[in-house]
């Protein structure tokens, strides 16, 4: 007996361990406006749907109970078959509950557009994602430089997305900054998030897409505004190029990959890989984010 019960301990400490580990900075846990809103969106949702769960659970066995065979009190009748007011209840109460479930989606699922901008005095940082075979390019196109499975951003600044595949279909999920999205082919997608506060944060692929999916994760950093520029500007003297070659090479199929920094981008990069043609030479080194020369040098 003792160890029939220590087994069922075990087994029971291993489903709570599984149930924290999924909720250990994951969706419960925002670090962001929106992911915030999604947490109090689901938490809404799960109360009202429980408000009408759980006393039909134990309405369920409250009629059980009274009406079983032991019980004197309860009345026998065979011959009934409707009740007005029943029919009332048992009809109204989910109709109200699936009224009030669509409204608050449908409030949200606008409030929590995915292109919509974040409201900020601070201006926007804009970054390009490519899902590759089996990892993720980002590309700041402001700053000249790109990096695979590792994504900085300064915290308490918005975060402009543009996000395409330049294979299969995919999907671009950080859980603690909420809102998961896809990547496709020849299109692009738009998101908005933001990182509240400074942290290292789990960034995923959520839908399956071939061998290497499992390795198809990265690295959220957030940093403080003037840690970002002095990283940004510390990325410039990285000797990777992105160009046409350098692409060719990274978007081979390869899984597990560590990151990397290219300290110098192609210039359009992103757009042609959305229009699925090869990719452009980028400026040379000594050129790079410096201002033009004057006509007729």
């Amino acid at each position: 007996m003792s160890l029939r019960f220590a087994q069922r301990g075990s087994v029971a400490s291993v489903l709570l361990l599984l149930l924290l580990a999924g909720c250990h900075r994951g969706i419960l846990d925002p670090v962001g406006p929106i992911a915030a809103q999604e947490k109090q969106l689901l938490i809404n949702s799960t109360a009202i749907m429980l408000a009408i769960i759980i006393p039909t659970m134990i309405a369920t066995i409250a009629f059980a109970w009274w009406f079983r065979r032991g019980n004197k009190k309860a009345t026998y009748r065979p011959d009934w078959e409707y009740s007005g007011a029943i029919e009332l209840v048992v009809w109204a109460i989910p109709a109200m509950t699936i009224m009030l479930l669509g409204g608050i989606t449908w409030i949200g699922s606008h409030d929590l557009d995915p292109g919509k901008p974040l409201k900020s005095n601070v201006p926007a940082l804009k970054v390009e994602v490519v899902s590759l075979d089996w990892k993720w390019l980002f590309i700041y196109p402001d700053q000249g430089i790109a990096t695979v499975n590792q994504l900085v951003v300064p915290a308490g600044t918005p975060v402009s997305f543009r996000l395409t595949s330049a294979t299969v279909w995919n999907a671009f999920f950080v859980p603690q900054m909420g809102t998961m999205i896809y990547t496709m082919p020849r299109m692009t997608t738009k998101l908005n998030l933001q990182a509240d506060r400074p942290g290292t944060y789990g960034g995923l692929s959520s839908h399956f897409s071939g061998d290497g999916f499992p390795g198809m994760q990265f690295q959220v950093q957030a940093l403080p505004a003037d840690q970002f520029a002095m990283w940004a500007q510390g990325a410039r003297g990285s000797g990777l190029k992105l160009d046409g070659p350098g692409y060719a090479q990274l978007s081979k199929p390869s899984s597990y990959v560590k990151p990397m920094t290219y300290g110098t981008v192609a210039p359009g990069l992103f757009d042609a890989i959305v229009a699925n043609r090869a990719p452009p030479n980028p400026v040379p080194p000594q050129q790079h984010n410096q201002p033009a020369p004057p006509a007729g040098v």
